[in-house]
C-alpha cells in the first residue's frame, strides 16, 4: 500500500498546485503599490503640476496614504514573515485594504478606520515578537507601531493631518531606528540596546507634547529627534561600510543621507517650533518622508524584498541614479523652492522627487525580472 502525501496530492494531474509563497506575498503589496502611485499622483497636484488621476479627495488624504498605505504595508509585511503565523498577515492586509478604501469614494470614516484596525494588528504582532525575544530594537519598533496606531486613532477622530505629522513622522524614524539596531548591533556597542530606548522614549514623549502643548513640546521633539538620528549617524556600520563597493556602499550612502535629512527635519522643529504649514511644514514633510524614509525604504530594497518574496533583487549600479536624483531634487525644493522662495524651483525638485521614486521602481522591477529570467 502506498501512500500518497499532500504536496503529492496537490501537485497530482487534474490538482491545482497550492500558491507559491512569492506569489502569495506580493499580493499584499499591490495595495501598498497604489498608495505609492496614488501619493506621488497627489503630490504633482498640489505642485500644480499635471497629474495623471486629479480626484479631488487625493490631496488631502495625501500624506497618511503615504505613511501607512506604502510604509506601514510593507513594514507590516515584513514582520509577519518575520513572526512566522498566518495570523500576521491580517495588519499588511488591513492597512492596504483600509488604503485602497481612503482612496475609493467610500466614506473616508470607513477607510480611516480599516487603518486602525491595521494599526492595532501591527502592535499585536510586536507584542508577539516582543514575548518571543524580549530584545530592545523590538520594543523601540513596538513603540513605532503604538505611535502609527495613535495617528490612525487622532485621525479617525478628526484631527487634521498637519497636527499628525509628529506622529506620522514617529512611526517611521522609530520603526527604522529599531531595525538599524538590528542589523547592526555588533557594531553599535553592548550600551546600544539601552541608549536606543531611551532615544526612543525621548521621542515618544515629545511627539505627545507636541500634540498637547505645540508651544514648548515642538522644540522637544526637535531635540529628540536630533539625538536619535544624530547617535543612529555617529554609531552606525554604515559610516565604516560606505567605503566598500557594490550594494554595500549603495545602502551606507542612503542610510547616511537618510540621517542627515532627519537632522535637517528636527532642526527646523527645535529651532522654530510647530510647523503646521507653509516653507517650514514642507521641509519638514519631505525631508522626513522622501530624504530620510524613501531613502531607507532604497537603502533595504534590495535584501528586505527578496527576504519577504523569496525571489532575487540583483543589486544594478543604475540604482545609484534615482537615488542620487532623489537627494538632488530634494536639496533643490528644500533650500531653493522652500527657503528661497523660488517658485520654479520648489515645483522642479517636487517633480524629480516623483521622477526619483518611479525610476527606483522602474529599475528595481528591471533587475528582479531579469534575475528570474535567468534563473529559468
Amino acid at each position: 500500500m502506498t501512500t500518497t502525501t499532500p504536496d503529492a496530492r496537490a501537485a497530482a494531474p487534474g490538482r491545482p498546485g497550492p500558491v507559491p509563497v512569492p506569489l502569495r506575498r506580493a499580493v499584499f503589496l499591490l495595495p501598498a503599490a497604489t498608495a505609492l502611485l496614488a501619493g506621488l499622483d497627489a503630490g504633482l497636484l498640489l505642485l500644480g503640476l499635471p497629474a495623471p488621476v486629479s480626484a479631488d479627495r487625493l490631496p488631502f488624504v495625501h500624506g497618511p496614504v503615504l505613511v501607512l498605505g506604502f510604509v506601514g504595508t510593507l513594514i507590516a509585511l515584513e514582520r509577519a514573515v518575520a513572526l512566522r503565523r498566518p495570523a500576521g498577515f491580517l495588519a499588511p492586509a488591513l492597512l492596504g485594504l483600509g488604503a485602497l478604501l481612503v482612496l475609493s469614494p467610500a466614506p473616508l470614516r470607513v477607510g480611516q478606520g480599516v487603518q486602525l484596525a491595521g494599526a492595532a494588528a501591527v502592535v499585536a504582532v510586536h507584542v508577539a515578537l516582543w514575548r518571543r525575544a524580549r530584545d530592545g530594537a523590538v520594543l523601540v519598533q513596538a513603540l513605532g507601531a503604538v505611535v502609527a496606531a495613535g495617528a490612525t486613532v487622532l485621525w479617525w477622530g478628526g484631527v487634521p493631518v498637519p497636527l499628525l505629522l509628529p506622529w506620522l513622522a514617529g512611526f517611521v524614524v522609530l520603526t527604522v531606528g529599531g531595525e538599524r539596531l538590528e542589523l547592526a548591533r555588533v557594531a553599535m556597542g553592548p550600551r546600544a540596546e539601552p541608549t536606543l530606548v531611551l532615544l526612543a522614549g525621548a521621542v515618544l514623549a515629545g511627539i505627545v507634547a507636541a500634540l498637547l502643548w505645540p508651544g514648548p513640546g515642538t522644540p522637544l521633539l526637535g531635540a529628540a529627534v536630533l539625538a536619535l538620528g544624530g547617535w543612529l549617524a555617529a554609531h552606525d556600520v554604515a559610516r565604516r561600510t560606505v567605503r566598500a563597493r557594490g550594494l554595500t556602499r549603495f545602502t551606507a550612502g542612503c542610510v547616511l543621507a537618510g540621517y542627515a535629512w532627519l537632522g535637517v527635519a528636527g532642526a527646523v522643529w527645535f529651532v522654530g517650533g510647530a510647523a503646521l504649514e507653509g516653507p517650514r511644514y514642507d521641509v519638514v514633510v519631505h525631508t522626513v518622508f522622501l530624504g530620510f524614509t524613501l531613502s531607507m525604504v532604497m537603502a533595504h530594497a534590495p535584501v528586505v524584498l527578496p527576504a519577504v518574496l523569496r525571489r532575487p533583487l540583483p543589486y544594478t549600479p543604475a540604482l545609484l541614479v534615482p537615488a542620487a536624483l532623489l537627494h538632488a531634487s530634494l536639496l533643490l525644493r528644500t533650500w531653493a523652492g522652500d527657503g528661497l522662495g523660488l517658485h520654479p524651483a520648489w515645483q522642479v525638485g517636487g517633480a524629480g522627487n516623483v521622477a526619483a521614486v518611479l525610476l527606483f521602481l522602474v529599475l528595481a522591477g528591471w533587475s528582479a525580472g531579469r534575475a528570474a529570467r535567468s534563473a529559468r
